[in-house]
């Protein structure tokens, strides 16, 4: 391994060739232009701002190039020279100093604000398409990879849309400006300062590579690391429940061990590409001090064009060096641009227009039904097969079977998350209107998930989430409706009392009776209750699901249970079991709850 790394490292700019060519040949410059030119639909909306940005840019560096030149006549004024323009050269060095000061700050602020502008601007763009993205594509990806995407990535991509093209620019113009300016005094001294210019070029092939390399781990390790918090603090409860924080305190500093290995590999290619780029430089350095002290020594030039040249071949050193740095940032905006449209293109949700047209027939309530429905989420393996199902206005419908059966799936189905293989599940107005589900029906609905949704606040901002104007009242009597008012009048702020995230503070009781008022206050025709009874005792089970009915004799409600008591109050059972959905009759369901 030893001896392939230096037969690596004594070939790298040419091998660096060869792999610029063979991404070439596999398109891999051509994913990178396209990531530039998805970035670019976002700098085209500030286009305007990016070109004064600019403009600010190259009028900065040519004030700062005066005050140079202006400094050179200075110190030969100082040294004999010329004493009768030392008023004039006083006045341009200072107003350019002035000057060039506040262009920097304005271009600072305008870079700034652009730069909140483009990041809010993307973010607020890239969270709607996540949002609206396939239900099943995006639970590809996890939580925290889709977070540091979201954040880290974005804010990459952000920071350099607006400044990289007028960096480009002004590094540019002040290279060629700075160069000429040298020129104009002694060719020799200009053809010296050059000298480091193609190294640096070479020096900057070879990086590509490993710039790009090691983006990509860091931005990996990154989103695994978060990937791994994000779960770790929304599983806070269990890990201390089950004592196993000292595993998850080992397995973070396994997580921090790796990316610390990158970073300090990193590190060191950057220490060593330093030294080699330190080292030209001092060579260069030397090399126009010495010829700077002979013309000197020979009357040729004076103290202020050799103090000139010296700076001039620093400006013009940094100027490239500045060109050359845009690389890398180059090369970091495309990886994480490339990240974020990866979430970006997955495939949309359905949105069926004619959707709309069941709005006005909401009152009458809503049939949900399902004919020879098939679906997997892995091709070959069916979790549902050739299923019916139906729920009519005024019916509570139960759905039951062992725990990963396919009830979930059934919900998900409804929802319109999801779409059947085969069959259809469909949505049926009173007036036999019939619509596929999609993500425009959805409004119809109520859902209560399995589990604690209850966010962060008070009470009464949890449920405004699904009714915004929803007044005290309103909510004071979807609390009842859930037996949630017993407990909440008590407390004493009643509705605006603060809840705790995912409800803490609060029974595994309380909380689903606080989800479930939440979902009746949204008075959607259809309520959906996946295990959100679990929790709740069988006389308080059956007073919330009497009350839902009460509220809205139309209202069409489908409950997912283990638990035989809800089963009395249902007009129809469903049993989901080995991928298949089976009606019961009487007497089956009667069979099941004494199987109980």
């Amino acid at each position: 391994m030893q001896e392939e790394s230096k037969e690596k490292s004594k070939d790298a700019p040419f091998e660096s060739l060869r792999i610029l060519s063979e991404r070439w040949k596999n398109g891999t410059f051509s994913e990178i232009i396209d990531d530039w030119k998805w970035i670019f639909g976002y700098s085209a909306r500030y286009k305007g701002a990016i070109v004064f940005y600019t403009i600010l840019g190259i009028l900065s560096t040519s004030l700062g190039l005066v005050g140079n030149v202006a400094g050179k006549y200075l110190i030969d004024i100082i040294t004999g020279y010329q004493i009768q323009k030392l008023p004039l050269l006083l006045c341009i060095m200072i107003g350019s100093t002035v000057f060039s000061l506040g262009f920097e700050s304005v271009i600072n602020r305008i870079s700034t604000k652009l730069g909140i502008a483009i990041n809010n601007d993307i973010q607020a763009d890239i969270f709607d398409k996540i949002v609206d993205a396939d239900w099943l594509e995006i639970s590809k990806y996890a939580n925290g990879d889709v977070l540091n995407r979201f954040n880290g990535d974005i804010g990459t991509v952000s920071g350099n849309a607006i400044s990289w093209l007028p960096t480009i620019i002004i590094a540019v113009y002040r290279f060629i400006a700075t160069f000429f300016v040298i020129l104009h005094y002694d060719w020799v001294m200009a053809l010296i300062a050059f000298l480091s210019a193609p190294f640096l070029l070479l020096m900057s092939r070879f990086m590509i590579r490993r710039q790009r390399e090691y983006s990509k781990k860091v931005r990996e390790m990154s989103s695994n690391l978060m990937s791994f918090e994000v779960e770790a603090f929304y599983n806070f409860d269990t890990i201390k429940s089950f004592g196993i924080a000292p595993y998850y305190s080992k397995k973070m500093r396994w997580w921090q061990g790796l990316f610390k290995d990158i970073s300090l590999k990193y590190n060191l290619f950057t220490i060593k590409t330093n030294i080699v780029m330190s080292i030209l430089g001092s060579a260069v350095e030397f090399t126009a001090f010495g010829y700077c002290l002979f013309r000197l020594w020979t009357h040729d030039i004076t103290y202020g064009t050799m103090t000139l040249f010296l700076q001039q071949r620093s400006n013009l050193s940094g100027a490239f060096g500045n060109v050359i740095s845009i690389i890398p940032s180059f090369l970091n905006s495309s990886v994480s641009a490339h990240r974020i449209r990866e979430l970006v293109e997955l495939p949309k949700e359905i949105h069926i227009p004619e959707s709309a047209a069941l709005d006005p027939l909401a009152k009458d309530g809503f049939r949900v039904q399902m004919h020879g429905v098939e679906f997997s989420y892995i091709e070959g393996n069916k979790v549902i097969t050739k299923s019916e199902f139906q729920a009519a206005p005024g019916e509570i419908v139960a759905l039951v079977g062992p725990s990963g059966e396919g009830k979930t799936t059934m919900i998900r189905l409804i929802l319109g998350l999801i779409r059947p293989q085969e069959g259809e599940t469909v949505i049926i107005a009173s007036n036999g209107k019939t619509v596929p589900m999609n993500a425009e029906t959805r409004h119809l609905f109520a859902y209560v998930p399995q589990g604690n949704t209850i966010l962060s606040g008070t009470i009464a901002e949890n449920m405004r989430m699904v009714k915004e104007d929803a007044t005290d009242e309103e909510i004071i009597e979807a609390l009842k409706i859930s037996c949630a008012w017993d407990f909440v009048q008590h407390l004493p702020d009643t509705i605006n009392s603060r809840v705790g995230e995912r409800g803490r503070g609060f029974s595994e009781g309380q909380s689903q009776r606080l989800a479930i008022a939440r979902a009746v206050l949204r008075d959607a025709p259809v309520l959906l209750l996946d295990e959100a009874t679990s929790a709740l005792d069988v006389t308080t089970e059956r007073n919330v699901l009497r009350n839902i009915i009460r509220q809205r004799p139309n209202k069409t409600c489908i409950v997912t249970t283990h638990r035989p008591s809800v089963l009395g109050l249902c007009q129809r059972v469903y049993r989901v079991m080995n991928g298949t959905v089976t009606e019961l009759d009487g007497a089956e369901g009667a069979k099941m709850v004494e199987d109980f």
